[in-house]
């Protein structure tokens, strides 16, 4: 404990009674714990008591971060604590008189809390009494009547005065004034309080002096004195010469806070000795301030002198009651007696919990032993009756500590998980040791604060999205979202998008709302030039540190119909307009002609390709097949049969719409061209025997000719090239569709051909040479070179007049 030095505001005659004051708390604290202080009352607002920070050991610097501070309802008003120099100050005028009453000692309790680590420490307050108040009667006229009869030596009791100071500041004289007829008398009760009594010293005579008045004077032992007065109006009467006597001058009762009202808890009783109207005897509470607001707890009857509770008892409010209660006869003579109620205490009170102290929210990640809140529990009851037990409610995540006789702690138990849990309702229940027990309930509610302890999720770990070619570029293509269990920016994501397939820069093609997750398409998409994307989508929230995980999007192109057949073979590129094909006469039914080889760099359904001869094209000589392409022979030929064919093939795929392409090809039909050219004769003959002849002479001159030079020409390239002339008019497919390129015509293929090549076929006019030639791809046959059968018969002339040696045919496959 801290002596307090006595300030100018303080008494200097009670500057040695504070320090041995200061001194028995210092003892006191040293086995209690507790710090005592002592002041007197009636100190000024805002004078210094002590400097606690001192006191208690605390660093000054400190005291506002670990805020320091009172806790109590009462002290608060009266003192206050600077946090910024630890003194406490008097924040209210403190009268000892209001505060405790007529108590032997007065003081103020209350505890001093700081926290970061928290304390409670407790400090006391005596109160020292100052000579502030005069003593005072109430009444201050006293009213005496008195028979003249009245024998000497008779004693009238008078209202003593009251003072509410203590010690020597309380009442220690009386005086009357001076008088020939009356002296004052002082003696003390059993139960030590002081009565006084008027003693007539000399007989009365109504007849000379019928009214005295006296004034009493009650002085106390302050310095300077002080003191109050009382006037005494003293009436003599004829003839009532005995007063009411009480069979007990103190009364002594005990009850039950809880008494019913109207409840009688005492009798008094009086006897007067005079008979008739002087010898009738009324009760009544006397007037003084003590009885002023006792006399509403408490009745009295007149007559029979029953005291009853009038108002409910509260021991919490006053243990103990005074009553003063007079007895008056007719002749107008009193008594006086005391009644002493003590008030027993009942379990009427349930616990109090306050909150002195909470913290919310705190971190999910709070470590254990995180104090939580500082709970206060007070009972106002006494004894058994106010001693708590305190718990929580059906709580594991939290333990309550005692840390005082009235204080406890919520820490937390174990961990915390804001996504199991955001909120935590805990529940203290205080129960008093009262029967029967009274309890009662706080519950607060905790809040706790999201910590980025969890990653943003996808709902799977691949997902597969299909968008049709030929999107228009800005589209969306799929929508991916992520989960993250946190809350506020914790939980916010952001989506990236990245390769892993590095073959191509996955932000050319695509981008994403780094918001929503929604995917957009940067472009239009060709299934042909790629048909699947492979990237990796990242979710990242806007925690600290930031928590991310990735899932794989593959998006699938899907193929529409948007390119048309392209036919390998027979290439119209490299025929020109027009392709010819020689059929042997002598083919049997089913024999193989030709194979039309065609792609589509569609997929799937719309890359299955169908042939098909144009309804207007179609021939009794020949069928294709549907799902290869290939030209076969659908009878034998004869010899009045058309030689030269022309017929369109058509190449459909299955997409919707439908796409085709076409070509025509020429087909003569003969074993060699000196069979065709009799045909061409004969047909040309039979259609034209009514001809001028001259035209006809001016038309095979002109065929010859140019067959003429044709064949030179073909003579002047061959021995430049120095070639072996190729055989003709052998086996086509033979010879056509080699062996080593089964992809052409062959079996199992699928129509299509899978590789580039250029193929020449050569024709010979000489029938020994039956075999078609292989030229590679950087030969270069003019097509005008090709011979057309419907231009092949001249007259009467042979073809083997009037064709070169031999004559090639190009064909290119790609």
């Amino acid at each position: 404990m801290t002596e307090v030095k006595p300030y100018p505001q303080i008494h200097k005659g009670l500057r040695w009674q504070v320090t041995i004051s200061i001194l028995l708390s210092w003892l006191c604290h040293s086995v209690s714990g507790q710090i005592h202080y002592s002041i007197v009352e009636e100190m000024r607002k805002d004078s210094v008591i002590a400097n606690m920070a001192d006191d208690l050991g605390l660093d000054i610097k400190q005291l506002s971060s670990r805020k320091l501070r009172i806790v109590s309802d009462v002290s608060e008003r009266y003192f206050y604590v600077n946090v910024d120099n630890g003194n406490l100050y008097v924040k209210e005028r403190i009268d000892r008189e209001t505060l405790c009453g007529a108590a032997a000692t007065c003081s103020i309790s209350f505890d001093t809390v700081v926290e970061n680590p928290l304390n409670v420490f407790s400090v006391n307050i005596q109160i020292q009494d100052i000579n502030d108040n005069s003593p005072a009667f109430h009444p201050d006229v006293f009213t005496v009547e008195t028979i003249e009869l009245t024998p000497t030596g008779t004693r009238f009791a008078l209202q003593t005065a009251e003072d509410p100071d203590t010690g020597s500041n309380a009442i220690q004289s009386y005086k009357l004034s001076d008088n020939q007829y009356f002296t004052l008398s002082e003696d003390s009760n059993p139960d030590g309080s002081t009565f006084l009594e008027l003693i007539l010293e000399k007989p009365l005579d109504r007849e000379t002096q019928s009214l005295h008045e006296l004034i009493l004077t009650a002085m106390d032992g302050g310095n300077p004195v002080r003191s109050g007065t009382a006037l005494i109006h003293i009436t003599v009467t004829d003839a009532n010469d005995n007063f009411p006597i009480f069979t007990q001058s103190v009364y002594k009762v005990s009850i039950y806070e809880n008494t019913p009202v109207n409840t009688t808890i005492v009798t008094v009783n009086s006897t007067d000795k005079d008979e008739g109207i002087n010898g009738e005897v009324t009760y009544s509470f006397s007037k003084t301030s003590k009885n002023v607001h006792r006399t509403g707890i408490f009745s009295i009857h007149p007559v029979t002198g029953d005291i009853k509770i009038h108002n409910k008892l509260d021991f919490e409010i006053a243990q103990n009651h005074e009553l003063s209660v007079q007895a008056k006869d007719g002749g107008g003579l009193v008594a006086h007696c005391k009644v002493l109620v003590e008030v027993i205490d009942e379990n009427d009170n349930a616990p109090e919990i306050s909150i002195t102290s909470f913290s919310t929210p705190i971190p999910e990640d709070s470590p254990l032993g995180t104090i939580i809140a500082l709970i206060k529990v007070n009972d106002q009851d006494a004894g058994e009756n106010g001693e708590v037990d305190c718990k929580l409610v059906d709580e594991a995540a939290f333990n309550l500590i005692s840390s005082s006789v009235s204080y406890y702690k919520v820490i937390t138990a174990g961990p915390m998980d804001r996504e199991k849990l955001a909120t935590y309702n805990i529940t203290i229940l205080a129960s008093d040791r009262g029967s029967p027990s009274l309890s009662s309930r706080k519950s607060i509610t905790l809040e706790i604060l999201d910590v980025n302890d969890n990653p943003p999720t996808f709902k799977k770990s691949t997902y597969f999205a299909y968008i049709q070619e030929n999107n228009l570029p800005g589209i969306s293509i799929y929508s991916l979202q992520a989960i993250d269990l946190d809350t506020g920016d914790n939980a916010k994501i952001i989506y990236l998008i990245s390769n892993i397939d590095t073959e191509f820069p996955v932000t050319a093609y695509l981008s994403i709302n780094i918001e929503t997750g929604v995917l957009y398409a940067q472009r239009s998409f060709d299934y042909e030039q790629q048909n699947e994307f492979l990237i990796q989508v990242s979710a990242r929230d806007n925690g600290s540190p930031s928590l991310s995980s990735n899932t794989t999007l593959t998006i699938h192109i899907v193929d529409r119909n948007d390119n048309v057949p392209k036919i390998l073979y027979p290439s119209p590129e490299s025929y020109g307009s027009a392709i010819f094909e020689m059929v042997p006469f002598a083919s049997e039914p089913g024999s193989l002609i030709t194979k039309v080889v065609a792609v589509d760099a569609d997929a799937g359904h719309n890359a299955l390709l169908s042939y098909h001869f144009l309804p207007v094209s179609e021939s009794p000589y020949f069928t294709i097949s549907k799902n290869t392409g290939e030209v076969r022979t659908s009878r034998i030929f004869q010899e009045k049969d058309t030689l030269n064919h022309k017929i369109t093939v058509i190449v459909k795929d299955s997409g919707d719409p439908c796409l085709s392409s076409s070509v025509t090809i020429n087909l003569v039909i003969a074993n060699n061209f000196q069979q065709v050219a009799p045909k061409f004769q004969n047909k040309l003959t039979g259609e034209d025997h009514h001809s001028n002849l001259q035209l006809y002479l001016i038309v095979g001159l002109a065929i010859i000719s140019l067959l003429f030079i044709v064949t030179v020409l073909l003579v002047i390239i061959s021995k430049y090239k120095r070639t072996k002339p190729p055989p003709i008019f052998g086996p086509l497919s033979s010879h056509l569709y080699p062996q080593d390129y089964p992809g052409i015509l062959g079996q199992g293929t699928n129509g299509t051909l899978t590789f580039p090549y250029s193929y020449n076929v050569c024709v010979a006019l000489d029938s020994t040479e039956n075999d078609f030639n292989y030229m590679t791809s950087n030969q270069d046959v003019p097509v005008d070179n090709l011979i057309d059968a419907d231009d092949s018969g001249l007259g009467n002339e042979t073809l083997q007049e009037t064709l070169p040696t031999n004559s090639c045919i190009q064909i290119y496959t790609m």
